[in-house]
């Protein structure tokens, strides 16, 4: 999981090579603590799905502070593939 998000945010531009001509593509990893920060917040989006699927089970309830923690953390991982892209 971990090289899928490097790859997802690892950021690609085109510069001049060192021939006036030719273009050469440039990769800027991300920074490790943002790869292990967005694979945390995922495995916490799994986490809380658990959670709340078994509270639903069990309590046949749904638990609104599961799930704005979830909203929260989901919102977190698309600020960071959205933000980090420009």
């Amino acid at each position: 999981m971990r090289a899928w998000i490097r790859r997802a945010l690892t950021r690609a531009r085109w510069v001049q090579g060192p021939h006036a001509k030719k273009l050469v593509r440039l990769e800027e990893p991300p920074p490790e603590r943002l790869v292990l920060a967005v694979q945390f917040c995922m495995v916490a989006v799994a986490g809380l799905f658990a959670v709340e699927i078994v509270s639903m089970v069990v309590l046949k309830a749904w638990n609104g502070e599961v799930f704005a923690a979830i909203t929260g953390l989901i919102g977190t991982i698309t600020g960071v593939f959205l933000g980090h892209g420009t």
